[in-house]
């Protein structure tokens, strides 16, 4: 019941290209398993191996070995459902999950490895007050709670990384890479992910990126103008951050790009995704010559007039409504009708607060970024996505900036992505705004954000019928499995009678613990059947079943197996009896011998 091991995963990929080169020997608790032999990989690889003490180009810092192996190992962690805070539980396909983003990335990562188009996170730009995680690389955790005194409603330990602190620049990258090698796993072979940054970790995060993802797949340095004015700046105004931009294989992702000049419309026609482009007359008129189609056609001959009503009649045009009159958009794909970026993009943080305060919540946020931004590079990332149906990943959250573009952008042009959501449940100053109105952790704020933008965008695109407006919330916590080793001295009855699952944890807590370690998108359909009396589970159709109950008896077993399920899953204890656990596997292998099973 834990994610996966990389370091294991890589130890196997070794194995496929240098059988030789895998050996047995005893781990640290005396278990005997399989680990590389580095003399004979050193022969294998002959002069292309570096020399310990040899001079090279890296970027190293304290603690990067032990950063990379905690990127590497497996978490025993789990993700427990709250359909009360969510919205549409039963039906969306969004989540937003609480809990310490790296162990949440570790949860993620097995079912949603390749999988995601986009990510895009706005980190701690470490300015010498904002908070990082401590992931307890060097220092006693106590130290770090003596320091900072801070942590969020979960318990997990929180530190401001002054520049006082002698491991200034080291605990921002401590915190970054493993949670960003992580990350690659997840990004499809043609994603992307986007980082926000200031000018105090740029080099940095330059150098981990590299590190990460490869020199040869940077995309990008974008600088991001955010403000104007500044006159009582001491210096120099800055009213920049920057945007980096990586490809996961640069060689299988399309260019970021965009609609020249669009309606925000997306029209299907013979299977072909076109865009409604609504300058068409500025070809001919000038960039500031009128458009509306009322006044434009008395400098068309009569023949010129015909082809455009006809255009319009046949369907190549449309009449689009503009100042009480009309301009003519005109069809064009997708594939066609895409400009690149420039490196320097305009969207100024006031326009976050007008965010804000359309949904009545612009006193509780500092500094977040304007949902333009994001509709901006979701939409360069996905624009020739075939239905628009990516899954966008943002894991640090804080003011849901990216769940409010995605149902924005969404709404826009009829797309279908989904986004996932992750935050630590940071607490809220007690002084603040948004504690006084009874938030008590930023959580509770995205949460709130989403729910409020969302009904604001249903009610700006009425003809959204079937918009995402909903997610599912999950929280992180420990296994749902009790810390239990069985022995033959004390194990006096049989297993399946055993209890292993800890007393607070339901039926929903197995399922999604059960969907993480079987591939399956935590979003998928859940319906429920009545089997023979008990609830029974049946997730993405037929492709996991799983049931929980007590007293389970043959009848249920069969009726299950005859739905010929790819898993089933239930607890050790739920059989009725040991003779139903001894004809288990016989049912299976009559009904349905293909089915994996699983005993929790």
């Amino acid at each position: 019941m834990e994610s996966i091991d990389m370091t294991k995963e890589n130890v196997h990929k070794i194995a496929a290209l240098f059988p030789n080169c895998v050996t047995e020997h005893k781990d640290e608790k005396g278990n005997v398993v399989l680990g590389i032999d580095f003399e004979k990989l050193k022969i294998e690889l002959g002069d292309d191996i570096i020399g310990e003490n040899e001079e090279r180009y890296q970027f190293t810092w304290p603690d990067k070995k032990k950063a990379i192996r905690e990127a590497n190992t497996a978490t025993t962690s789990t993700l427990r459902p709250c359909p009360e805070e969510s919205v549409d539980f039963e039906n969306t396909k969004n989540l937003y999950i609480e809990g310490d983003n790296l162990e949440v990335l570790k949860c993620l990562r097995e079912t949603y490895l390749g999988k995601v188009k986009m990510i895009y996170i706005d980190p701690p730009y470490n300015t010498g007050n904002d908070f990082v995680y401590d992931d307890d690389f060097a220092s006693d955790a106590s130290d770090y709670i003596e320091n900072s005194g801070q942590k969020d409603s979960a318990g997990n330990k929180l530190f401001k990384n002054t520049e006082s602190n002698g491991r200034f620049h080291t605990d921002w990258l401590n915190m970054m890479y493993p949670r960003l090698k992580v990350a690659r796993d997840l990004l499809s072979e043609d994603g992307y992910i986007f980082i926000s940054i200031d000018d105090n970790e740029t080099q940095n995060l330059k150098n981990i990126t590299n590190d990460i993802f490869g020199e040869s797949n940077f995309v990008a340095q974008f600088i991001i103008i955010r403000s104007e004015g500044g006159g009582l700046a001491k210096r120099a105004v800055i009213g920049h951050d920057y945007l980096m931009v990586y490809a996961k294989d640069i060689t299988k992702c399309i260019s970021l790009g965009r609609p020249k000049d669009i309606r925000g419309k997306i029209i299907e026609i013979n299977g072909e995704d076109y865009w409604i482009e609504t300058d068409w007359f500025r070809e001919v008129f000038g960039k500031y010559g009128t458009c509306h189609y009322e006044d434009i056609l008395q400098f068309y001959n009569e023949k010129k007039k015909e082809e455009i009503d006809k255009g319009i009649k046949k369907g190549n045009y449309i009449l689009l409504p503009k100042d009480g009159k009309h301009i003519v958009g005109r069809y064009r794909k997708v594939s066609e009708d895409t400009s690149k970026f420039y490196t320097i993009l305009k969207h100024l943080n006031k326009n976050a607060t007008v965010d804000l305060k359309i949904i009545g919540m612009e006193k509780y946020f500092d500094f977040p970024k304007p949902v333009s931004l994001l509709k901006d590079i979701i939409l360069g990332a996905t624009i020739q996505s075939k239905n628009r149906n990516d899954i966008i990943i943002d894991f640090f959250s804080g003011s849901a900036t990216t769940a409010h573009a995605v149902m924005q952008l969404n709404a826009e042009d009829q797309g279908n992505r989904k986004f996932i959501m992750v935050q630590l449940p940071e607490l809220t100053d007690e002084k603040s705004e948004a504690y006084k109105a009874g938030y008590k952790n930023i959580c509770e704020i995205g949460k709130e954000r989403i729910r409020r933008a969302g009904k604001e965008i249903k009610k700006e695109h009425p003809e959204a019928k079937d918009l995402d407006i909903g997610f599912r919330v999950l929280k992180l916590d420990s296994s749902n499995m009790k810390d239990v080793y069985y022995t033959p001295s004390t194990t006096h009855v049989s297993l399946f009678s055993q209890e292993n699952i800890k007393e607070d944890r339901n039926d929903l807590d197995l399922l999604f613990q059960v969907m993480l370690e079987s591939n399956v998108e935590l979003s998928e359909k859940i319906e429920t059947k009545k089997i023979e009396g008990k609830n029974v589970y049946f997730v993405k159709d037929n492709y996991l079943v799983a049931c929980f109950d007590e007293n389970v008896t043959e009848k249920v077993i069969t009726a299950i197996a005859k739905e010929k399920p790819y898993y089933f899953v239930m607890r050790d204890s739920s059989l009725d009896s040991d003779n139903v656990a001894d004809n288990f596997e016989q049912i299976f292998r009559t009904y349905s011998p293909d089915t994996i099973r699983k005993i929790l």
